[in-house]
């Protein structure tokens, strides 16, 4: 899964708005709808927040799953 998909199934599932989402982490919604569309990653700052919004990791939130050696 993708980040963009991943954003908006959390949104989603929390019955959010792109809006309230975007007022919680303080950015403009364009922005965010740009992140959930796949036009842009989000910078480092905007990942921990969105971590931090969903009470997940970030890896979690970039579904990164570790392979073993």
């Amino acid at each position: 899964m993708q980040l963009y998909e991943n954003l908006i199934l959390l949104r989603k599932a929390r019955e959010l708005s792109q809006e309230a989402v975007a007022k919680a982490i303080h950015i403009r919604v364009r922005t965010y709808q740009n992140y959930e569309y796949g036009d842009r990653l989000p910078p480092l700052p905007t990942l921990i927040a969105l971590a931090d919004f969903y009470d997940l990791s970030l890896d979690e939130l970039v579904c990164r799953e570790r392979h073993s050696k």
